[in-house]
């Protein structure tokens, strides 16, 4: 299989396991989900009606009061009592297997091409960390909702591209499907495509 070089006129080799994959959408709404729910802190808790202070006596005799029967003032019917189901901190995360998540990767990567929404760039390097020369940089590429993939960190396009709205920039190390689901086109330096295709096969 062979990938377009947006600034250029040459073609870029990949394989066709990393990049010509059938679309699993069973398996990338699983992936999507559980790297979602990986991020959730679950650290909600309330008390419940042992764990709230006081009422460990009967608050007034069983009978001849007229009033309702009652065995604690932290009663969740109570005002100051317990609730009565309780939320606990709790671990959200779902288990995925490695071969499921490169496999949703690779169907990802794969429906990007079929729809022509993967770009490949020789380099994407500014000179100086303004927001206005990747703007430029991009409106020349007709981009506007874009994930930007590159092969290693650089500080200057991290610092120009955090104030653009729809615009976000990963390593490849920090690839993950929620962002890839997330933007309507992926650009992608032809380095960065190499590492992709060597992780997902």
């Amino acid at each position: 299989m062979k990938l377009k070089v947006a600034n250029g006129s040459a073609e870029l080799q990949v394989s066709d396991a990393a990049f010509g994959h059938a679309y699993n959408p069973a398996l990338v709404f699983q992936v999507v989900n559980a790297y979602r729910a990986a991020g959730r802190a679950g650290t909600k808790a309330q008390k419940s009606r042992a764990m709230v202070r006081g009422g460990g006596r009967k608050p007034r005799p069983q009978k001849g009061g007229g009033t309702s029967r009652a065995g604690s003032i932290r009663s969740p019917i109570w005002v100051g009592g317990g609730r009565a189901f309780a939320a606990v901190p709790r671990d959200f995360s779902q288990k995925i297997n490695r071969k499921m998540y490169r496999g949703a990767l690779r169907a990802m990567f794969s429906e990007l091409v079929r729809q022509d929404r993967l770009l490949v760039t020789d380099a994407l390097a500014i000179e100086a960390p303004k927001t206005r020369l990747l703007a430029g940089h991009l409106k020349s590429l007709a981009l506007d909702n874009v994930l930007i993939i590159v092969e290693t960190v650089d500080e200057k396009l991290f610092l120009a591209a955090r104030n653009l709205p729809g615009v976000e920039v990963l390593t490849v190390a920090a690839l993950n499907p929620l962002s890839l689901a997330s933007h309507d086109k992926v650009l992608a330096t032809v380095a960065a495509v190499k590492l992709i295709e060597e992780r997902l096969q």
